[in-house]
């Protein structure tokens, strides 16, 4: 099934800037017109290579050389990490024994910006006699490779974003492109969620957000600083010391929390204190304490109690009691834990 719309075109023909930035905003701009004209135009063909490869009972195949090579692994690495079994196979190694990885179960991608690479073509009837299907990703749609595969991905004739039009930059983005739009729709209407994307990354900080929980990083007492509701200001300050989490969870006779004191509501209490230090450690902390403090409870994901306490208003905390379904205090987590477990707010490390 070949494509038939029209080619993405040459792109821009006005001459490239003199700067580097302006040589640099000229080709992420060149490169971004072919992209967005090419996204226009994604159609039968698209849908009928996502069909191909839910359908594939065996594994994707990911095949291309030199640049095109390099793209084609990272594609196959992409459909990895989202619940597609795929590999790559080097053209030249598979003249050498590595073609066996193929079966008559599997989809082989083949990449190719002209479709003439040669290692790529002279390993096609080896593939089609193995019984494999072929889905072409070119930009040459009368090439020798789209004629020889099942379905045909292409983006037509492009102007190369250098002043030479020669170096793969406009194409290599379309490659790259449109192996994350099929390893992304393949993901979407195979149902792969984000459980399933956290069993393939478990080490990784995508992992973590998706994984660790609140109760994973609690240690018992250590991590769970209390003091009764009638205790004093001196109690509280002794147990803040002694847990050095930056606060204290004040509870009552059941353990459910009725407010928390943090080393900020210390300063404070100092800094306004009138009488004797004696007076000020023999005030009962419920008359200093912050009441109705925002809570996490122990099962919800580490990440999002960082997201909690980076949303807080009026302000950011670094502080959270950790309470059950009863609202009992059963700990508490420190942005220095959260931070220190692997977790940021930014994108995955990869």
């Amino acid at each position: 099934m070949e494509a038939r719309a029209p080619d993405v075109g040459r792109v821009s023909s006005r001459p490239m800037g003199d700067a580097p930035r302006d040589l640099g905003r000229d080709v992420i701009r060149r490169e971004a017109e072919a992209l967005s004209a090419f996204a226009d135009r994604l159609g039968d063909e698209f849908d009928a290579a996502v069909d191909r490869v839910l359908a594939c009972a065996g594994r994707v195949i990911l095949c291309g050389i030199g640049k095109s090579g390099q793209i084609a692994q990272k594609i196959a690495s992409t459909l990895v990490s989202t619940g597609t079994p795929a590999g790559f196979l080097h053209p030249a190694e598979g003249f050498h024994g590595d073609v066996g990885i193929v079966t008559s179960r599997d989809v082989v991608i083949a990449v190719s910006n002209s479709g003439t690479a040669r290692e790529v073509l002279d390993l096609l009837p080896t593939i089609h006699a193995l019984g494999a299907k072929v889905i072409a990703m070119t930009g040459g749609r009368g090439s020798p490779l789209a004629r020889a595969a099942d379905v045909v991905l292409c983006w037509g004739e492009v102007r190369e974003a250098d002043p030479m039009g020669l170096v793969p930059t406009v194409s290599s983005a379309l490659t790259l492109a449109l192996g994350d739009a099929l390893a992304v729709a393949v993901m979407a209407k195979r149902g792969f969620g984000a459980k399933d994307y956290a069993l393939v990354h478990p080490s990784g900080a995508i992992g973590r957000k998706l994984t660790l929980r609140v109760v994973d990083l609690l240690r018992g007492d250590e991590t769970n600083p209390r003091v009764a509701s009638g205790a004093t200001f001196a109690d509280a300050l002794a147990t803040i010391t002694r847990h050095m989490l930056g606060g204290v969870s004040v509870v009552d006779a059941g353990g459910r929390l009725v407010g928390l004191l943090t080393d900020g509501d210390v300063r404070r209490a100092m800094g306004s204190a009138t009488g004797t230090v004696a007076e000020l450690m023999a005030k009962p902390v419920a008359g200093l304490m912050t009441r109705g403090p925002t809570v996490v409870a122990p099962e919800m994901l580490a990440f999002d109690a960082l997201r909690t306490m980076e949303t807080h208003r009026p302000r950011p905390v670094m502080l959270l009691p950790v309470v059950d379904a009863a609202g009992v205090a059963v700990g508490m987590i420190h942005l220095h834990t959260l931070v220190q477990a692997g977790l940021t707010s930014g994108k995955d490390e990869s």
